[in-house]
């Protein structure tokens, strides 16, 4: 095998996050510097953040609000407009329907 080929391994690497060592491993480099680690990462320490780009949040809660403000009154407007839908079509089936009669006498 050649020689000199591998880099140099450093069995006690320290991770630092915010300037802080938070844990040592095994790496080819003797410091590690990361952002998060699962110390402060919100899938494991159960803090969830909700970030708020352009107000989406607050459109999405004020649509939710108005649509459930509307729920009851709309099933019965609904409920009116299909009934006046069927009884067009069924006016429009009745002219229909005695037109023919006419025609085919």
């Amino acid at each position: 095998m050649r020689k000199d080929i591998h880099p140099q391994w450093y069995p006690e690497a320290k991770v630092y996050c915010n300037g802080e060592v938070v844990m040592t491993v095994g790496a080819t480099v003797p410091e590690l510097h990361v952002e998060v680690w699962s110390g402060t990462h919100p899938f494991y320490t159960g803090q969830h953040r909700i970030v708020d780009t352009e107000g989406q949040v607050e459109r999405f809660v004020k649509r939710l609000e108005r649509r459930e403000s509307l729920a009851p009154g709309s099933k019965r407007k609904k409920a009116e407009r299909r009934r006046e839908r069927q009884t067009i079509v069924e006016l429009v089936d009745e002219a229909s329907q005695g037109g023919d009669e006419k025609a085919d006498s």
